[in-house]
């Protein structure tokens, strides 16, 4: 979990964030290790990857596989930092926005789920994996 924090700023641009947070590029290597956490990420229980243990990986949102030839850098990291944004109903947390509420267990509630670094590193990992 990350620490209590400030967020750092981000604009929203029609369904992307076009803007790395805090300035910063992630580090793709950092960001497919983040990425198989069962604890910390969270991505691949609900997910699909490329690669791995077919029966490790989750089946309940779509697969990752591609990911980086049909969305943008950009709009990975709205889905990313806010997938509620986008979808009300997404089962997706929100892993940097503040969200209060509904679907959100109350250890989470005000706190984001990553930092900003982690957001940028998966950022980094996901838009190189290309169909």
């Amino acid at each position: 979990m990350a620490a209590a924090q400030e967020l750092a700023p981000y604009v929203v641009t029609e369904d992307a964030i076009l803007k790395p947070l805090a300035g910063r590029r992630g580090d793709a290597a950092r960001g497919q290790a983040l990425i198989g956490e069962r604890q910390r990420s969270l991505c691949i229980l609900c997910h699909a990857l490329p690669s791995g243990a077919a029966q490790l990986q989750g089946t309940l949102a779509p697969s990752l596989a591609g990911i980086g030839s049909r969305l943008s850098e950009g709009q990975i990291r709205l889905r990313l930092i806010d997938m509620k944004r986008l979808n009300p109903e997404s089962i997706m947390p929100t892993y940097y926005a503040l969200r209060d509420g509904f679907r959100v267990a109350s250890a989470w509630q005000g706190k984001p789920v990553l930092g900003a670094a982690e957001i940028e590193h998966l950022v980094a990992y996901l838009v190189t994996l290309k169909e």
